[in-house]
């Protein structure tokens, strides 16, 4: 259960601005606000809303802010229809890229996204057309700087995780997506520092890039990173 991870690659290791992490937060709490809406308010009965609590605090969401919206939520005064509405679409040299977007104009946001895709070399797709090239997992990172990789790795099994792979003192531990929030409840409790913990896809295989097509690649998910209506990207490409 060791070698090389690309997934920490995919992740966004950036450091965030002010105004960055504003539009996180802002993301974030329409997922939640959708979730509490369709399974309640309470995460120990509504998963959904569990693994979004956990997303939030990997991205340093504050509790108040995660607690406001909820309460907000619960209540009806959430403001805008939102829906949840995914996207397929190949970026430079066909890497597959799969979307999900929290939005309140599907005309607007399907627009522009087309754009995006268009002017960075790729095109969107049909429904169908990439997601069968990733695999819905859990994906919860660790900071192993200062661990035992092999008492590491026995907790994580022993934690029925699918796969554990170390790369450069970040370990990138993979479960079945509902029980990502069961698992990242454990290895807190544990004592390990996680890094981030969501449910996302992963893709089976990668696409490496020449760096003009890289470069044209990175545009794409610095333009799809900035979209406010969009809120998770997943990709193939191996950067």
């Amino acid at each position: 259960m060791s070698g090389h991870s690309k997934w920490k690659n995919i992740m966004h290791k950036k450091e965030k601005t002010d105004a960055q992490r504003a539009k996180i937060f802002t993301k974030i709490g329409r997922e939640i606000s959708l979730a509490v809406r369709e399974g309640g308010p309470d995460p120990v009965s509504n998963a959904a809303l569990k693994d979004l609590i956990a997303k939030a605090k990997s991205n340093n969401v504050p509790n108040d802010n995660i607690e406001r919206v909820i309460k907000k939520a619960a209540g009806g005064n959430d403001g805008a229809n939102y829906e949840v509405l995914t996207y397929e679409g190949y970026g430079p040299c066909g890497v597959a890229v799969y979307l999900r977007c929290v939005t309140d104009n599907r005309n607007r946001t399907a627009g522009d996204l087309r754009h995006y895709f268009d002017k960075c070399g790729g095109n969107l797709g049909q429904t169908g057309s990439v997601n069968w090239m990733f695999e819905k997992k859990g994906v919860i990172l660790i900071d192993g700087t200062d661990e035992d990789e092999d008492q590491l790795i026995e907790d994580m099994v022993m934690a029925d995780a699918l796969d554990v792979i170390s790369d450069e003192g970040i370990f990138t531990v993979y479960t079945e997506a509902e029980y990502m929030s069961q698992i990242n409840d454990m290895v807190q409790e544990e004592g390990y520092t996680v890094l981030s913990a969501e449910v996302a896809y992963v893709p089976n295989n990668y696409t490496t890039l020449s760096d003009e097509d890289g470069e044209k690649m990175q545009k794409l998910l610095d333009m799809l990173d900035d979209n406010d209506d969009v809120t998770d990207v997943w990709h193939s490409w191996d950067n």
